[in-house]
């Protein structure tokens, strides 16, 4: 049976943005959720069946309360906040994605742009030394690093220190150009695009300098200790078991470490371990340590990336084409 509701918009302004261009927004929700919205004035009038009609209206009033605290809404942040409350699994979503966690150089606002990224920005500010697992495009490793550079601004951390194993994913160190360091450079690339972004390439390079942020291959961090930092481990899932073992304990006094990385994407040799899967059954149930475990549904890049990374999900559980070749092969 079809019924109808009515919410009411304070302004031309708010109903702008909630629409989008061209009501590209409104377009969404429409085809997404199966109902019929009409907006006239000040006044959203949607009809459809109960079930869609309820899921609209929280989309929608989800949606108002996040431009109400001063978000200005894109397509992403709509089908976000369509597919979550459309399977029932996220409340509250507009205090967290509408909170500016910290500023670019250029002074645009950075936020969570899902609820597992706000949960994952949380878990950095309570405990001591948190894991962001997860797909590529979830933004693990750019989020710590925006919470690095937080925290060194607050002064809560003396110095950042950035590190990746040097792992190639098909590709051989011995054959790139140059010394040990620029050899190494061209795995490091994510973390000084972060920190361009954050602090701009001069602040970065002058930090650097300093010795107040400090980008190095894992190799590097063995014997030291590592006081008043903020130490991020990117890639982690190509480090061994003895690898993490070292990194972990380098952890000192007024330290902080954020371990990043995706166990589907291991680059180690044939025959060798992940130190990050194995981590996840060593360190369960220590105080001050969590893991947070990012979905295919946080991620942020084109949304082909979510389709794709789903395609090999499910191949990955199915793989009765591999064998179906063998025999054509044969």
């Amino acid at each position: 049976m079809q019924i109808q509701s009515k919410i009411l918009l304070k302004d031309e302004d708010e109903a702008l943005n909630l629409l989008g261009f061209e009501d590209a927004h409104l377009r969404l929700i429409v085809d997404c959720l199966h109902c019929q919205i009409v907006v006239r004035g000040g006044e959203i009038n949607l009809s459809g069946q109960e079930d869609d009609l309820k899921k609209a209206e929280e989309v929608i009033n989800e949606l108002l309360e996040m431009i109400r605290k001063g978000h200005n809404l894109i397509l992403a942040d709509v089908s976000y906040v369509v597919s979550r409350v459309g399977d029932g699994s996220e409340h509250d979503m507009a205090q967290s994605l509408a909170k500016v966690i910290a500023t670019t150089q250029r002074g645009k606002p950075i936020k969570a742009k899902t609820m597992g990224q706000a949960r994952y920005i949380k878990a950095i500010e309570r405990d001591s030394i948190v894991f962001g697992i997860g797909p590529a495009g979830t933004g693990k490793t750019y989020l710590a690093v925006v919470m690095a550079v937080k925290a060194l601004r607050a002064k809560e951390v003396n110095r950042i220190v950035l590190t990746r194993p040097a792992v190639e994913a098909g590709e051989k160190l011995g054959f790139l150009p140059g010394d040990l360091q620029e050899k190494v450079n061209p795995y490091l690339r994510p973390l000084y695009d972060a920190l361009f972004d954050l602090l701009g390439a001069e602040t970065t390079a002058r930090y650097m300098e300093k010795g107040t942020i400090e980008i190095a291959p894992l190799a590097y961090m063995r014997g030291r200790t590592l006081d008043d930092s903020f130490i991020i481990l990117d890639e982690a899932q190509n480090t061994s078991p003895e690898q993490m073992k070292m990194f972990l304990t380098r952890l000192g006094f007024g330290s902080k470490a954020v371990v990043t990385g995706d166990i589907t994407q291991v680059d180690l040799p044939k025959g060798n371990y992940s130190g990050l899967i194995e981590i996840q059954h060593i360190l369960e149930n220590i105080p001050q340590i969590s893991y947070h475990y990012f979905s295919v549904s946080d991620i942020v890049r084109n949304p082909l990336v979510q389709s794709i990374i789903f395609a090999y999900e499910q191949s990955s559980r199915d793989e009765s084409w591999k064998n179906k070749q063998s025999v054509k092969d044969g």
